[in-house]
């Protein structure tokens, strides 16, 4: 009974966090929505054992990228009345998208209740480890048959990481207040200062 209930607690408040996401009209309310959104689903995910995606939603999606999304839009200059303009001019294809998603939700419903896909036959080669839990097994798995895969993707993690770093941090040695700290440590003294005697109207070149 317990089961159902939060079952039935979780999804509702699913639905209402996804739909307010949309609805809302502030973008740091619809973060705040989705934040709540992540919650519940992580609490879904309990309720079916599967406690591995219910903590990779608390810690990723909650804990780095909506923060983030927060942070970006806090910091940003946000004109809601352009916003709501794009919102009334781009509806139409929203609508479109919308419809689409739609029929492609259906069709994969309908081919769902038709039957699964003959997918080969099992080598036992991912067989679950008796008596372990979720985590155990998927951990199990990911760092032996597919430990190479697994390295790769973190490989290219890294590669785009570091490209991302150098595009951004560019050093501008022609920016306003530019400093030398070796030319200035190596100035003399008596370089540090001119007397200068300029004649009237013809000012000083430096």
């Amino acid at each position: 009974m317990i089961h159902t209930l939060a079952f039935y607690l979780f999804a509702a408040m699913v639905i209402a966090s996804g739909a307010l996401v949309v609805l809302s009209r502030n973008p740091v309310h619809s973060v705040l929505w989705l934040i709540l959104a992540f919650f519940n689903a992580a609490g879904l995910m309990i309720l079916v054992g599967a406690e591995l995606i219910a903590m990779l939603l608390v810690i990723v999606y909650v804990g780095a990228v909506a923060v983030l999304f927060l942070f970006v839009v806090m910091m940003l200059n946000i004109d809601f009345a352009e916003l709501r303009a794009g919102f009334v001019k781009n509806a139409p294809l929203g609508v479109a998208v919308a419809v689409i998603l739609l029929a492609e939700l259906v069709l994969g419903i309908g081919a769902y209740r038709v039957g699964a896909m003959p997918l080969g036959t099992p080598d036992g080669a991912a067989a679950p480890l008796l008596g372990e839990s979720n985590i155990e097994n998927i951990g199990a798995l990911l760092y032996s048959r597919y430990l190479f895969l697994f390295e790769t993707a973190g490989i290219i993690l890294l590669v785009a990481m570091i490209g991302a770093i150098v595009l951004t941090h560019r050093e501008s040695r022609a920016a306003r207040g530019h400093q030398n700290i070796s030319k200035q440590n190596s100035r003399r003294p008596e370089d540090a200062t001119v007397n200068a005697s300029p004649e009237v109207g013809k000012g000083i070149e430096l």
